[in-house]
C-alpha cells in the first residue's frame, strides 16, 4: 500500500524539548548500500526524526522489516521537468488545458518520480518550480526535494553584460543553478550557437554569485568552449570527441549524458509529440540516427575517468521511469553497477554541492532511505521494483 504521511516520530519531535531523546525507526533490510559504495549485510538503518541516526548490524525488533530487499540512499536526478505532461487528448503542447488540469498532472509527475525511489531532482528550466520546490519543501505536496533554475538562457543576440545581469536576476529570484544552451539540437548536430564571450559572461558571473552552470551542450566545440568559460556541469554531449572528453577530464567537470531515457521515451511516444514545437518527422528520424552516440559518449567519458552524476531529462511519458538511465548505463555503457548506483546518490550529491547531507547513508545525513526488491548490484534492474521510499524522515510509500 503506497502511503504519504508523516511518520509519528517527526509530530513528536516538534514538541520535544532540548536535549531529549528522539523515538528513533529502524528499517531492516538483507543488505544496505552507503552510496559510497559500501555494503552491510542484514543490516539496519535508525532514523530519528528528519536525519539517519546509526547505520549498524544490530540484532531484535525493528519498525519496518523488509526482508530480502536492499536499503540505499534516495536517488537523485540532476536533471527532470517536471513541468512536460500530455494532455486531456494524450499528446503534448495541446491547446486550451486547463490550469487544474496542469497543475494535477504536475503533480502527479512529481509523485510518480518520488515513488519511483527518487527523492532529489533538479529540474532545468521552469519558473514555477519555484511553488513547487516549496510547497514540497513545506510538506503540503508530495515529491522529490527540488533544485530549480528557474527558467534557461539563451545566448541569442544578448550582449555579455546583459548575459551577466540576467544571472544575477536568477539569483535574486531563488535560482539554484543557472541553465544556459550553448548549442543547437541534435537535428543540425548539436552546432555551437554562442560566442566565447556569451559563455565566459554566464558561467563567470554565475561563479561570482555562487551559483552552479548546467550547460546545454552537443558538439565537441561547445562542449570545450563551455569548459575553458568555468561552467560546473555539462549536459547531453552527443557529438563529443576526444578533446572535448579531455577537456572535460582535465577541468574535472561534472558530465551528464542522458544516455537511456530520454531519446528513448520520445520514440517510444512518437505519436504523442509529433507535430508539437519541433516535434517533427526529421526530428524523430535524427533522433534514431544518433541513439548510438549515447553510449558510445558515455563510454569514452567513462575511460577518462569524468565524474558523471545520474541524469535523464526526463520529460512527458518519462517522469517515474528514470532508473532506466542507471540500467543504461550498465547494461550499455559498461559501468560497473555498484558504481552506477553511486553515479545517482553520492556523486549527483557532489554535483549539486549537497554531499554534506544527501546521497549516502550517514549519520547526520538527512534521512533519504528507499528499499528495492532484490540486489541491485547483481541485478541493476531491481532499482526499478521499489518498494519502500522515505525522505527527510517522512515514510512515503511502503
Amino acid at each position: 500500500m503506497v502511503t504519504a504521511v508523516g511518520l509519528d516520530a517527526v509530530g513528536r519531535v516538534e514538541s520535544q524539548g532540548r536535549g531529549q531523546t528522539l523515538p528513533a525507526v529502524t528499517i531492516r533490510a538483507a543488505r544496505v548500500l552507503d552510496g559510497l559504495g559500501g555494503t552491510l549485510t542484514n543490516a539496519v538503518v535508525e532514523v530519528r526524526g528528519t536525519t539517519i541516526a546509526a547505520v549498524d548490524q544490530r540484532t531484535g525488533p525493528v519498525t519496518h522489516d523488509l526482508g530480502d530487499a536492499t536499503l540505499l540512499p534516495g536517488l537523485i536526478d540532476v536533471h527532470v521537468h517536471l513541468n512536460w505532461y500530455f494532455g486531456p487528448d494524450g499528446r503534448y503542447g495541446g491547446r486550451g488545458v486547463l490550469p487544474s488540469f496542469a497543475a494535477d498532472a504536475i503533480l502527479d509527475n512529481a509523485r510518480a518520480t518520488l515513488m519511483a525511489g527518487f527523492t532529489t531532482v533538479q529540474s532545468l528550466g521552469w519558473a514555477g518550480d519555484k511553488g513547487l520546490r516549496d510547497a514540497i519543501a513545506a510538506g503540503t505536496v508530495n515529491g522529490p526535494r527540488i533544485l530549480s533554475s528557474l527558467g534557461q538562457l539563451q545566448g541569442g543576440n544578448s550582449t555579455p553584460e546583459e548575459l551577466r545581469e540576467r544571472v544575477r536576476q536568477f539569483k535574486a529570484d531563488g535560482a539554484d543553478v543557472i541553465k544556459f544552451f550553448a548549442s543547437g539540437s541534435i537535428r543540425d548536430g548539436g552546432k555551437m550557437n554562442v560566442t566565447q564571450a556569451q559563455l565566459d559572461a554566464v558561467c563567470g558571473e554565475a561563479t561570482a554569485v555562487g551559483l552552479r552552470t548546467a550547460v546545454h551542450a552537443h558538439s565537441a566545440d561547445s562542449v570545450i568552449a563551455a569548459v575553458k568559460a568555468g561552467c560546473t556541469q555539462i549536459e547531453h554531449g552527443l557529438f563529443v570527441d576526444d578533446a572535448a572528453v579531455k577537456a572535460m577530464a582535465d577541468a574535472r567537470v561534472f558530465f551528464d549524458p542522458n544516455i537511456g531515457l530520454i531519446l528513448q521515451n520520445y520514440l517510444e511516444h512518437r505519436e504523442q509529440y509529433l507535430g508539437s514545437g519541433n516535434f517533427t518527422e526529421e526530428s524523430f528520424a535524427a533522433m534514431k540516427t544518433v541513439l548510438p552516440n549515447g553510449p558510445a559518449a558515455f563510454k569514452k567519458a567513462l575511460a577518462a575517468g569524468i565524474r558523471m552524476p545520474l541524469g535523464t531529462d526526463a520529460v512527458a511519458g518519462g517522469h517515474g521511469q528514470n532508473a532506466r538511465e542507471i540500467v543504461a548505463r550498465v547494461v550499455d555503457g559498461g559501468q560497473r553497477p555498484m558504481d552506477a548506483i553511486v553515479s545517482a546518490t553520492s556523486l549527483a550529491a557532489e554535483s549539486l554541492r549537497m554531499g554534506d547531507s544527501i546521497g549516502s547513508l550517514k549519520i547526520g545525513y538527512q534521512a533519504d532511505v528507499i528499499a528495492v526488491a532484490g540486489d541491485p548490484v547483481a541485478d541493476i534492474t531491481a532499482l526499478r521494483r521499489v518498494r519502500f521510499v522515505m525522505r527527510g524522515g517522512r515514510l512515503m510509500k511502503q
